[in-house]
Formats: structure tokens, sequence, C-alpha cells
């Protein structure tokens, strides 16, 4: 491979997957921060706010599904590591036109918890959904992005246009 191509941490010379070897890290500190929303009829939020939504509460459901779905990340994404999930806030709030879901997810290991942070909103947002969806089919799952990381090699980062859940 020259240095102009790209080098593909996940594939090995022959081009097979491969996961990468992070014993040599240290671990430290990380955080990231995964925001989602479900946007949905009136009707729904209106329900939502009511608590009359016919499957029950919701929110709730949604909150420990994301969590769970954080610390089970390696069993869906077949290279991510299996790591310690120390912390995990979920938070949701209804807003005008949607649900907006907030993942924080902390570890002290050798490796990031980006992918934990979007599994964890994806599946509260899939939660919403599954709730949700005999009320409003036309539930839709949108947004779904890290927002910001800290700790590791790289550092902080945070997406320049996301001052908050939108």
């Amino acid at each position: 491979m020259s240095n102009s191509e790209p080098s593909f941490t996940h594939l090995d010379a022959a081009g097979h997957a491969r996961m990468v070897d992070v014993t040599a890290k240290t671990p430290t500190v990380r955080e990231a921060v995964a925001t989602g929303e479900v946007r949905c009829s009136a009707e729904v939020l209106t329900a939502l706010r009511d608590g009359t939504v016919p499957k029950g509460d919701v929110l709730a459901v949604a909150r420990i599904a994301g969590i769970a779905a954080a610390k089970k990340t390696p069993d869906l994404l077949p290279l991510a590591h299996v790591i310690g999930v120390h912390g995990v806030v979920l938070d949701l709030e209804l807003r005008e036109d949607h649900v907006a879901i907030r993942a924080a997810v902390r570890t002290a290991d050798r490796t990031g918890v980006e992918m934990e942070a979007l599994t964890a909103v994806s599946v509260a947002a899939l939660a919403v959904v599954d709730m949700v969806k005999g009320v409003d089919r036309s539930a839709e799952i949108t947004a779904v992005r890290v927002v910001a990381k800290s700790g590791g090699r790289s550092g902080d980062w945070h997406r320049p246009e996301a001052a908050g859940p939108r």
C-alpha cells in the first residue's frame, strides 16, 4: 500500500476483516454522546404527554431498552470490542413534532464508546416506534449521530452544529 492510499485498521494485509488489537493501549476515561429523533404524529405526542399510549409507558421502556442495548453492542457489531460500559444516561424529551433522544455513555477502557452511544439511541428509538406503531404507522427514526466524544488518543470532539438536541 502506498502512502497516498488509506490504511484500513479493520482489514489485514489480505483484505480480510479483523478486530483491531488494543491490548497495548492504556485505559482512559472516555465518553460519547449520540442523539436521534423519532418523528411522529401530534396524536402520538399527545398520548405520550398524557400517558395514554395503549402499550404503556413508552419513554420508560425506551430508556431501559437503550441502556441494555449499549451493553450489548459487541453482540450486534462483530468488530466492536467488548468493553466495560460504566455509565449510560439516556434521556427522552417530547418536542413539538418528535421525541428527542440523547445517550451519554462512559467507560474507563482502551477504546471509545461511540458505537455504544449510537446503539443506545437507535434501540431506544426502535422501542418508541414499536410501542406507538399501533397509533401512528408513519413514525420514523431520523438524525441518529454522534455529537461529541472525549478521551482517548484523539481527545475531545464536538459536532460543530450540535449545541444540543434539536
